[in-house]
């Protein structure tokens, strides 16, 4: 093993294996030696023996050029480019030396033929071969290694081509050093290796240097530009080049990517509606759509919920039901009552009625319950209701209702419904589900309530405009529960439709007690004051 001819404490030593470093996190940058002392390449920190830290720069040395340049024959480098970055070999060792900015030398990393490294000197502040080159120009391209730098100088002879000196591990701190150099290029190219470590020192480089002027090189069939050399494939190193993409920033998508998004034909829904008129205006329901439906005190907002979802549950969709105020006995017999047109959930049933009318739904349905009642620690509930989506591939999940969710929070309600609808929307955005969400009312302002037939708006929604803003759908169900009519019509309005924008009213519904089903009847028009005569 070569032996480490390094000034920091004046001894000679030999590498024994890699370490994690404490000062700065490496998983294996930190090197240790059989007289006892470490060094870390990544954070150049030098530990003697008796365990004092130290760093490199305060360090002295008279390192000198040593070695001759050879061309590098497996790597395919040149003779003239390792003369030019000073490349040189002595027996088995392979130095990269290095320099101030000003071409003056301060020392060398060495590789050994078994591939470990060890430095010699004082590390410099500088990036690998930054001082053969101007200090503006046109491009300049940065590697991980110094072989890549070397590799790419190869391909595109005088260009200006340097590397990393610490390689992924330190690379924004390594580069931060020298932003005034990057402020002199129009262009500056990052080509880094294509693995997990390139791709996050990548990341994490491109957004401290000047934005508009960072451009990212890729290579489809190698590791590095090192390993495309080997091959013999010089075109792809210059093609990584010239094709590099402007660095966009998370969030930031150019356009021209969206071919097969926008080119990829969808249906206008994934399920219909079971009323004629709501269909007809929402065009259907929609995975990946947040839906609210709203109403007064005992309108038929979970009537109306479970006959939707018994609706899609007959269709074979999956589906996961969150009804936080009754049991799941009083959900399931309310779900089976809907699918069998008898209230199951009223009186007396003997045991062979309900298990025959249990083999007729539940049992065919791939349906999920939450059995939590009484639980409302809202992060349990949007924990579950991901599980229902990730891990049990629900398409469409129902929570009833929004106000018990948030009994589980403290603070002033209006934050709270903020924050709550934020990660309800983050939750159906990131899991693609549609997710239909019951929301109370506050009580009016005008001579007659909601439970008496008002018309419902967006802003009576209870508690903050978010409701309304983060939904996709808003669906209002408005009925006078003490009209002495037969039947008692329900009209439901469409608040909100982002999909196609058709608002109003959409149908007129009777709820029969005696089938636990809503009967749909031919909604009239509204009368237009601006309009109607």
């Amino acid at each position: 093993m070569a032996k480490n001819t390094t000034r920091m404490a004046d001894i000679e030593s030999e590498f024994e294996r890699h370490l994690p470093c404490d000062t700065c996190g490496s998983s294996d940058a930190n090197s240790l030696y059989t007289d006892g002392h470490m060094y870390c390449f990544a954070c150049e920190t030098h530990t003697p023996a008796d365990g004092e830290k130290q760093h490199t720069h305060q360090m002295k040395s008279d390192v000198q050029i040593r070695g001759s340049a050879q061309r590098l024959q497996r790597r395919g480098i040149s003779e003239k480019t390792n003369q030019f970055y000073k490349i040189l070999r002595e027996d088995e060792l392979l130095r990269f030396h290095y320099f101030t900015s000003d071409g003056v030398l301060q020392g060398a990393k060495v590789k050994t033929k078994q591939k470990d490294f060890y430095y010699e000197g004082i590390s410099t502040d500088t990036l690998f071969g930054q001082h053969l080159f101007p200090i503006t120009g046109k491009r300049i391209v940065v590697t991980e290694g110094e072989l890549d730098a070397a590799s790419c100088y190869e391909a595109m002879p005088g260009w200006p081509m340097v590397s990393l000196p610490h390689g992924a591990a330190s690379a924004k701190k390594d580069i931060q050093k020298q932003i005034p150099l990057f402020q002199g290029y129009q262009e500056i190219v990052l080509f880094f290796d294509g693995d997990e470590a390139g791709r996050k020192a990548t990341e994490a480089v491109a957004g401290i240097l000047p934005p508009g002027k960072v451009k990212i090189a890729r290579l489809e069939s190698y590791k590095d530009a090192s390993d495309a050399l080997q091959a013999d494939d010089s075109e792809a190193i210059r093609r990584a080049i010239w094709d590099a993409k402007p660095y966009q920033p998370d969030g930031i998508v150019d356009a021209k990517d969206l071919l097969d998004i926008v080119t990829t034909p969808e249906p206008p829904c994934n399920h219909e509606y079971p009323f004629t008129g709501l269909q007809t205006k929402t065009h259907g329901i929609r995975y990946g759509e947040l839906t609210t439906i709203t109403a007064g005190t005992g309108t038929g907002k979970s009537s109306f919920c479970r006959e939707l979802a018994t609706h899609l549950l007959e269709r074979g969709e999956r589906v996961g039901y969150l009804a936080l105020e009754e049991s799941n006995r009083r959900t399931a017999l309310g779900l089976m009552s809907s699918k069998l047109a008898k209230p199951l959930h009223l009186g007396e049933h003997d045991r062979e009625e309900l298990t025959e009318a249990y083999k007729q739904s539940l049992a065919n349905w791939n349906l999920y319950l939450f059995d939590g009642f009484g639980s409302f620690d809202p992060d349990v509930i949007f924990n579950r209701i991901e599980y229902l989506a990730c891990g049990l591939e629900c398409r469409v999940v129902f929570l009833d209702h929004l106000s018990i969710l948030l009994s589980g929070l403290d603070g002033e309600e209006r934050r709270m419904i903020d924050t709550t609808m934020t990660k309800l929307r983050s939750l159906v955005e990131r899991t693609g589900i549609s997710l239909f969400l019951v929301s109370h009312l506050r009580r009016t302002q005008q001579d007659k309530n909601h439970e008496e037939g008002a018309r419902v708006t967006l802003g009576q929604l209870r508690g903050s405009a978010s409701i309304s803003q983060l939904s996709d759908n808003v669906i209002a169900l408005e009925r006078d529960q003490q009209s002495d009519k037969e039947q008692s019509n329900t009209t439901v309005r469409l608040l909100k439709n982002r999909y196609s924008g058709e608002v109003g009213v959409c149908s007129h519904l009777s709820y029969n007690l005696s089938t636990c089903r809503f009967e749909e009847h031919e909604a009239e028009e509204e009368f237009n004051p601006s309009t109607d005569f």
